[in-house]
C-alpha cells in the first residue's frame, strides 16, 4: 500500500527551494518515502501570549541566506518527535516497548516479529499522544538516506505547466482592483488633485488619497499618493492615467546623481567615523615603500522582481485578510497592526510563491498600501503595481563611493590598509537609529582582509539623499567584495605579482577567526583559498591568452558561505565584450539538495552578471529616472556562455546559507577578467558603454 504525507511547509518561496529542502529534513527523520510527500502551505501562524507574540509554526520569514540554517535543528527535530509518537502508537498497539519498534518508509516495524503497522493505520492513536518536549537523538549525517541528496522540488511541476499561484494570480470574490499613482519626487507630498475624469472612465468606481510618511520618519508605505478602484486592472490603468494631480516636490527636489557623486568627493577629503581601527596605520602607511590608491563606485541598483509588487487585502470590522507574496510574513502583520490598529491575531496572512524577491519584500509597505486603501475605500482590494511602479519605487541598493589605500613594505607585501566609504546607508530612517550606527549595515567591519593585515582601517562617510535604501541581494557584500576584489587585484599588477599567488599569501593558512556579524561567529580564511585555487586551475588559469583574452578570479565570504569564480573575457578592437568561460564555486558546507543549491550558484552568478554588465539607478531633480527594462537592461541569454560549470566543494557538515553567497565575486572576477584582456580598469560599476572604442 502506498503511503502518502503531507508535510506542512512554513517558509515563504522565492524561488530557492526552501519548500523543498525543509521537507526534506522532516522526512528524513520521520522515516518516509520521499516519492509519497505533497506539501501543505501553511499560513502564517502566531500565538498572543502575556508577553507579546510567538510562533505557531516556527518563525516565518526567509532574508539573508538564514532560510535553511535557521531552520537545520528545528525542522528535524520535528520529524523526530512525530516518529517517536508514532513509535509509541505502535507499541501501545502491540502491547510492547517503544525500544522494540523502528520505523521505515513510512511504517512502523516490531523488531522481533514480522508485525508492521502504516503511519496512516497509526495516526488516530498518535494525535491522542502528547509531543515529547525534548526531541530524540537526531540521525548522523553518515545515515541520511533523502538529506544530501539530488531532489526535485515538489513543486516544479505546478511552476512549469502554470499552475503554481503568485500573488499576482489572487482572484477574490467581490474584489476590485487598485492602482496607485504615488508621488514621483523623493518625500514629495500630495498638494492636490482632481478625480472627476478618472471617475468617468467605464469600471472605476472609487479614487482615495493615501498619506505617506513624514519626511524623514519611517517608512510604513514609500509616498503620498491617490489610489483608483475599479473592476478591472485595465479600468484602474485608464483611470490612473485620468487623474489631474498637483505635487508638493519636496526637499530633493535638486538632488541627482551628479551631486550625489560630488557629495562622496566632499566627504571622502575629510575625516569620517573610524569603525575599525587594527596596529598603527597612520605609522604603517608613512613608513611604506609604495603606496597604491584608487577609488570605486557602486550605483543605486533596483531589485527588479519578474512579479511587481501585489497584496490582497480585505479590512472588516472582525479584522483583515492578507494574500501576498512577501519575504516576511509577521513583518505584514505587524505594519498592517502598526498603520491601522488592528489587533495581529485578527489579521490573517497567506503566502503566495514569490515571483522574485531578491531582498524587495524584506519590506512590506505594498501589504500596508493594499490594507490602507481597503480601509478607507471599504471593499476588498487587490492591489496592483506596474513595472514601472515597481522601476520607480523602490527600497534601492545603496550607492556610494570607496577609497581605498594601501601602503607595502620593500618586499611587495601589504603593511597598511584603508577603506574609506562614503554611501547612503539603507539604515537612515530606521526608528531609533542614531547617526553613529549607520555605517553598520554598509562597512562590514570584520570582512577581509581584516585580521590578515596587522595596520587596518575602516572609515565611514554618511551621504545624504533623499533615495529609499533597503537590503538588495547580499547586501553590502556585492559592494564590498568587488572593491576589495579588484584593489587586491590592481596591487597585484602594481607590484608585478601574480594576483591568485598574492591573495593566497594574504589568505594564509586555514584557522578560524572571529567574525562579529552575520555569518560568523567564525571566518576560516582557508576555505576561500581553496575555492580560489579550485577554480583558477578548473579554468587554466596559468596558461597564455592571445592579446584582447583574459581571465579573471575573485573570491568572498558572505553570510556564513564561501564563493569563487574565475571568468575569461575576450574584448574587440571596438570594445565588444564576451563572456567566454565561467567557473563558478562555492562551499556552504552540507548540501542539503545539491539541485536547488546547483541552481542558486547558478542564479546568483547570472544575476551578479547582469547587475554588473548595465544596471544602474540614477537620479535627476528628485525623481528617479529609469522606468522599465528598456532603461533597465537585465542581461540576456545570449550574454551568457555555454561553458558555464558550477561546483559545490562543502569544507564540513554544518550547513551555510546559499542564496546570496555567489553573487559578490562575480562582478570582481568580471572587471579582473577585463583589465587582463584590455588592460583597462573598471572601477565604475555598471560597466555599461565604458569598453567602447568613443568612451576610452
Amino acid at each position: 500500500m502506498t503511503i502518502g504525507l503531507s508535510i506542512g511547509t512554513n517558509q515563504p518561496e522565492i524561488g530557492q527551494g526552501i519548500r523543498t529542502s525543509l521537507p526534506m529534513l522532516i522526512a528524513e527523520e520521520l522515516e518516509v518515502d520521499w516519492q509519497n510527500v505533497s506539501l501543505k502551505i501553511m499560513p502564517l501562524g502566531i500565538v498572543k501570549t502575556q508577553t507579546g507574540y510567538t510562533w505557531k509554526y516556527g518563525g516565518q520569514g526567509v532574508g539573508g541566506s538564514t532560510g535553511l540554517t535557521s531552520n537545520w535543528t528545528f525542522m528535524r527535530e520535528i520529524g523526530a518527535k512525530a516518529r517517536v509518537v508514532l513509535q509509541q502508537a505502535a507499541a501501545t498497539v502491540w502491547q510492547t516497548q517503544v525500544a522494540q519498534t523502528y520505523c521505515e518508509d513510512g511504517y512502523v516495524l516490531h523488531r522481533s516479529s514480522d508485525k508492521k503497522l502504516s503511519y496512516a493505520q497509526l495516526i488516530s492513536i498518535a494525535s491522542k499522544l502528547p509531543i515529547p518536549e525534548k526531541a530524540p537523538p537526531l540521525k548522523p549525517v553518515k545515515a541520511f538516506k533523502i538529506t544530501g541528496t539530488q531532489r526535485t522540488a515538489l513543486d516544479v511541476n505546478d511552476v512549469v505547466t502554470g499552475k503554481t499561484r503568485y500573488g499576482i494570480d489572487t482572484q477574490v470574490q467581490g474584489a476590485f482592483v487598485a492602482m496607485m499613482q504615488r508621488c514621483p519626487y523623493l518625500d514629495g507630498k500630495l498638494k492636490a488633485f482632481d478625480a472627476d475624469a478618472a471617475k468617468r472612465i467605464p469600471g472605476v468606481v472609487d479614487v482615495v488619497p493615501i498619506k505617506g510618511p513624514e519626511v524623514g520618519a519611517p517608512y510604513f508605505i514609500l509616498a503620498d499618493g491617490v489610489a483608483v478602484i475599479a473592476e478591472t486592472t485595465w479600468a484602474a490603468m485608464q483611470g490612473r492615467k485620468a487623474l489631474k494631480i498637483q505635487w508638493d516636490k519636496g526637499p530633493h527636489s535638486d538632488e541627482s546623481s551628479d551631486s550625489f557623486g560630488q557629495q562622496c568627493d566632499r566627504l571622502l577629503a575629510q575625516k569620517g567615523q573610524v569603525v575599525r581601527d587594527d596596529g598603527d596605520y597612520d605609522k604603517a602607511i608613512k613608513i611604506a615603500a609604495k603606496v597604491v590608491q584608487a577609488e570605486y563606485f557602486i550605483p543605486f541598483v533596483s531589485h527588479a522582481p519578474l512579479e511587481p509588487q501585489n497584496c490582497f487585502a480585505h479590512v472588516t470590522e472582525a479584522g483583515c485578510q492578507v494574500i501576498v507574496p512577501t519575504q516576511m510574513p509577521s513583518g505584514v502583520s505587524r505594519g498592517i497592526h502598526n498603520a491601522l490598529g488592528i489587533d495581529r491575531e485578527n489579521i490573517s496572512v497567506e503566502m503566495t510563491r514569490v515571483g522574485g524577491g531578491f531582498g524587495r519584500r524584506l519590506t512590506v509597505d505594498y501589504a500596508v498600501e493594499a490594507a490602507l486603501i481597503s480601509k478607507q475605500s471599504g471593499k476588498p482590494i487587490k492591489l496592483v503595481w506596474s513595472r514601472e511602479d515597481d522601476m520607480q519605487h523602490d527600497f534601492y541598493r545603496p550607492s556610494g563611493k570607496h577609497q581605498m589605500i594601501a601602503g607595502l613594505d620593500h618586499k611587495h607585501e601589504v603593511i597598511a590598509w584603508s577603506q574609506r566609504l562614503a554611501s547612503a546607508s539603507k539604515y537612515y530612517r530606521r526608528p531609533n537609529m542614531s547617526d553613529d550606527k549607520l555605517w553598520q549595515p554598509e562597512l562590514y567591519s570584520d570582512d577581509f582582509p581584516a585580521q590578515c593585515i596587522a595596520n587596518l582601517r575602516r572609515e565611514y562617510f554618511p551621504v545624504k539623499s533623499g533615495v529609499p535604501r533597503g537590503s538588495w541581494r547580499a547586501p553590502a557584500h556585492t559592494a564590498n567584495a568587488f572593491v576589495i576584489q579588484s584593489f587586491i587585484d590592481e596591487i597585484a599588477h602594481h607590484t608585478k605579482q601574480d594576483p591568485l599567488a598574492f591573495q593566497l599569501k594574504l589568505l594564509g593558512e586555514a584557522r578560524e577567526l572571529d567574525y562579529n556579524g552575520h555569518g560568523g561567529p567564525k571566518f576560516n580564511p582557508g576555505r576561500l583559498s581553496k575555492l580560489l585555487q579550485f577554480v583558477a586551475t578548473e579554468i587554466d588559469y596559468t596558461e597564455k591568452r592571445p592579446a584582447g583574452r583574459g581571465v579573471g578570479i575573485a573570491c568572498h565570504f558572505t553570510f556564513g558561505g564561501y564563493a569563487a569564480h574565475a571568468i575569461e573575457v575576450s574584448v574587440n578592437s571596438s570594445g565588444a565584450l564576451t563572456i567566454e568561460r565561467i567557473v563558478a564555486a562555492m562551499d556552504c558546507g552540507l548540501v542539503v539538495n545539491p539541485n536547488a543549491v546547483e541552481a542558486q550558484l547558478q542564479g546568483a552568478t547570472v544575476d551578479g552578471l547582469s547587475t554588473a554588465l548595465g544596471l544602474e539607478i540614477t537620479v535627476q531633480d528628485g525623481q528617479i529616472v529609469q522606468t522599465n527594462f528598456d532603461q533597465y537592461p537585465i542581461a540576456r541569454i545570449a550574454q551568457i556562455p555555454v561553458n558555464f560549470s558550477c561546483h559545490l566543494l562543502p569544507w564540513d557538515d554544518t550547513p551555510t546559507g546559499v542564496g546570496e553567497i555567489p553573487i559578490p565575486s562575480v562582478a570582481p572576477a568580471l572587471t579582473n577578467a577585463i583589465f587582463n584582456a584590455t588592460g583597462r580598469r573598471i572601477r565604475r560599476l555598471p560597466i555599461a558603454d565604458q569598453l567602447l572604442l568613443a568612451n576610452r
